[in-house]
């Protein structure tokens, strides 16, 4: 995938009847389905089904199998309650009837409220003073583990640029924190907040579990650590647009019996707050 408009191939399923919905799968360098693919196809099989004027503010799902990125998907969308303010959705995704995925989201319509924020960080390096990852490989290639030269640098229709420039040679221990920038590729005028959303879901499974791995960063890297995500929850509090830079800001408080524990927030440039994850995750060392 190179930009926006592939990437919206990928998410936008196609309808098969009776609340069903069908996708397929893109390769983004790991063995299996990238989890937030199938989040935000999940979200896309419910908003599918959904009165007008309401708006995803939560999901909350498990990733129960491995997906195989050689078949198709399966989306059933269970209708659980439409009320006068709240819509609710279950999303059941199935591979040759097997269950790999289930969602639970809730959708609210727009209303006017009491407004309050926590602030982004202050003093982080803007992204014109950062390397993409398609740069870090550029420029120092040699000197990075195969498996994760071979992951950052394939084509993707998001642009990523780590504040924190982590050489993976010192082995040492690093604080459980993650800062990281992303834009997305192409035109990004005109998408309107439901796809926004979609959008956001799907790069949201990007970095997170790696705040895990810092405080034992000594011993553990990507080549000996088997990582997936096991559940994921996300919370959306405002519009926003894709014209310019956004901070995806993680910190991991635990990890214990091979599951780390990632939370973040995710800020425009201007510092709004525009949605929130938590994830845990397999971190399981490879024996």
């Amino acid at each position: 995938m190179r930009d926006r408009e592939d990437l919206l191939k990928l998410l936008i399923l196609e309808d098969v009847g009776n609340n069903c919905f069908k996708g397929t799968s893109t390769d983004i360098g790991s063995l299996n389905i990238f989890g937030g693919q199938v989040v935000a196809q999940s979200l896309n099989a419910a908003y599918r089904t959904l009165p007008k004027q309401r708006v995803l503010h939560s999901l909350h799902s498990y990733f129960l199998e491995p997906g195989d990125l050689k078949l198709p998907i399966t989306y059933s969308v269970e209708k659980i309650r439409d009320g006068g303010s709240f819509s609710t959705r279950r999303v059941t995704a199935f591979q040759n009837k097997k269950t790999m995925f289930i969602l639970s989201c809730s959708f609210h319509k727009i209303e006017k409220g009491y407004e309050h924020q926590m602030p982004m960080k202050v003093n982080v390096k803007q992204p014109e003073e950062l390397l993409s990852w398609s740069c870090i490989v550029k420029q120092y290639g040699t000197f990075i583990p195969r498996k994760m030269k071979h992951f950052l640098g394939i084509e993707r229709p998001i642009e990523f640029k780590p504040v924190q420039l982590i050489n993976p040679l010192t082995k040492e221990d690093l604080p459980p924190v993650v800062d990281v920038w992303f834009k997305l590729k192409g035109s990004r005028e005109n998408i309107e907040l439901s796809l926004k959303q979609q959008i956001l879901a799907y790069i949201s499974d990007y970095n997170i579990l790696t705040a895990c791995l810092y405080p034992n960063a000594s011993k553990a890297h990507f080549g000996n650590t088997q990582m997936a995500s096991l559940d994921h929850a996300m919370w959306f509090y405002r519009d926003f647009n894709f014209s310019d830079w956004i901070l995806f800001s993680v910190e991991s408080p635990n990890s214990f019996g091979a599951r780390g524990f990632s939370r973040g927030n995710i800020y425009t440039r201007d510092g709004k707050l525009i949605a929130s994850i938590a994830q845990e995750g397999l971190i399981r060392p490879i024996k």
